[in-house]
């Protein structure tokens, strides 16, 4: 599916990985329509993108605010052929540390926001997806792109709730794309290694060095611009499905 007149629905949309996919969907002539729970950030981003993007402040878990966002989707632009979904939080926290075992609570919190949200935004896109006119000659109504983490692979130390939430996003991309292959649907997950986000751009080198020596090649954190440049390529290779793809320059991550 070519970008160009397309509109995506990106969750995470105003920061990282997700303001870096919507930046190069615009370049390429497509809409965006932006969810993301900052406001400031919401803001600055639509502004940035003028009348190329919409937004709307919400929770990926909720499903009355995914509805009401993706309403609002279409009346903005028409239709919604494509679905990154880039939002997430971490949360590390042993199994049983110093204070007792880790509350149930956080990591029903990872798992809601991470996993059950991803769903719940795939779940009500592909509705709206499934009426769209054939984009192409392969009759594909609609593309779905989750993004989960090399921790679903190699979680460390007080990763459990962080990369079962990942690990349920990587199980389930291969059933959630059979489900949608008559609708015309595909779906890709991407596993980002370790990236130049908001989150580490402020980290000091002795944060950053340990985390670039374990890369294989090439020897430095990933730009928001080549998650950004994946995923566009998922979107344009229409035989790509029910895969998931590491995107972390051959890195391993230990158990600490």
């Amino acid at each position: 599916m070519e970008l160009a007149n397309k509109t995506a629905f990106i969750t995470g949309g105003a920061s990282g990985l997700g303001l870096a996919t919507a930046r190069n969907f615009v370049e390429a002539g497509a809409n965006v329509f932006l969810y993301d729970m900052n406001e400031e950030s919401l803001e600055l981003a639509a502004k940035e993108f003028g009348s190329k993007a919409s937004c709307f402040r919400g929770d990926v878990a909720d499903e009355a605010s995914v509805k009401e966002a993706i309403k609002e989707t279409i009346s903005s632009f028409g239709s919604i052929h494509i679905n990154v979904n880039s939002a997430g939080i971490g949360g590390a926290a042993r199994t049983v540390g110093r204070d007792g075992p880790m509350p149930l609570e956080k990591f029903e919190h990872i798992i809601r926001v991470n996993l059950i949200g991803t769903f719940n935004v795939l779940r009500l896109c592909a509705e709206a997806m499934q009426v769209n006119e054939p984009q192409n000659e392969d009759q594909e109504r609609g593309v779905i792109v989750n993004v989960a983490s090399i921790a679903a692979f190699d979680g460390q130390t007080g990763q459990a709730g962080y990369a079962a939430s990942k690990g349920g996003i990587v199980s389930m991309t291969l059933p959630i794309a059979r489900d949608l292959a008559k609708r015309g649907i595909r779906v890709v997950t991407v596993a980002p290694g370790i990236f130049e986000t908001p989150l580490l751009a402020g980290a000091p080198d002795e944060v950053k060095e340990p985390l670039i020596a374990i890369t294989q090649f090439p020897k430095r954190l990933g730009n928001p611009e080549e998650f950004a440049e994946e995923v566009a390529h998922i979107v344009n290779c229409s035989y790509l499905n029910g895969e998931v793809i590491r995107l972390d320059a051959g890195i391993r991550m230990p158990a600490m």
